[in-house]
């Protein structure tokens, strides 16, 4: 494919988030229950992965299950969770031959055990892989992920392993779950909702956001790199002004 088209190759984003919203939406404008929508997700998934390895991303991170679908009908959750379980099964064969590296964020341990079991040994397995870094984002919100790193930094502060006035921004990050990975310049969201859904509310601070009506069953690789296109057109200035860039 000619990328040429879409986009530079040679100003690509480190690492491009994606909220893959709509799954629900697509199965009911197909008369299908919501599972099926999930189901047509995973093939989206496979596509835009594919085509982040092809142009050399180096980051592509995934809201695949927040800590507020918890919340969905059991008979939902249960169908996604066994669906999560059979899709990183099959797939890490793909992601090895493609060079891909598994990450996941998130409380991974209120998963039920075979789905932990089964993310770990996909990460296990792909630990080495030197390409793209797929990072899925499961039981996760950013809200919790603050938390967390606050409850880790004050216990630190009571045992004295850390001088509360030596507190800032880049320590601070480091008791976040993405501490290794650097910070999203392109977040994206599908199906024509613009909000952030309490995902990566830190490392988003100066990301550029893109919106598209597309369902996430609809979006592919072409989609990804027209947003990377659109990104590339953005003047991104972190506070300055264009004068001074």
């Amino acid at each position: 494919m000619d990328y040429t088209s879409f986009f530079n190759k040679d100003l690509l984003p480190k690492h491009i988030a994606i909220i893959m919203d709509g799954n629900g939406r697509w199965a009911k404008n197909h008369n299908k229950p919501r599972i099926f929508g999930h189901k047509n997700g995973v093939l989206s998934v496979r596509d835009v992965v594919e085509g982040a390895g092809e142009i050399g991303l180096n980051y592509l991170t995934l809201y695949a299950f927040s800590t507020e679908n918890w919340n969905r009908p059991k008979v939902e959750i249960t169908a996604l969770m066994q669906l999560l379980v059979n899709t990183i099964s099959k797939e890490v064969k793909s992601l090895n031959d493609s060079n891909v590296r598994l990450l996941a964020i998130g409380d991974l341990q209120s998963l039920p055990g075979n789905c932990e079991k089964e993310m770990l040994k996909a990460i296990e397995k792909t630990k080495n892989n030197t390409g793209l870094t797929l990072v899925l984002a499961l039981s996760y919100s950013s809200k919790w992920e603050i938390v967390q790193a606050v409850k880790k930094l004050a216990a630190d502060v009571k045992n004295n392993q850390l001088d509360i006035n030596n507190i800032n921004e880049t320590v601070f990050k480091n008791y976040l779950q993405t501490h290794d990975i650097p910070d999203p310049e392109l977040l994206i969201r599908t199906s024509g909702e613009s909000r952030i859904s309490n995902f990566l509310l830190w490392q988003i601070a100066y990301s550029e956001l893109y919106f598209t009506e597309k369902l996430w069953p609809d979006f592919r690789k072409e989609d990804l790199f027209k947003a990377i296109g659109d990104f590339q057109q953005r003047e991104r200035r972190f506070g300055l002004t264009s004068e001074q860039l």
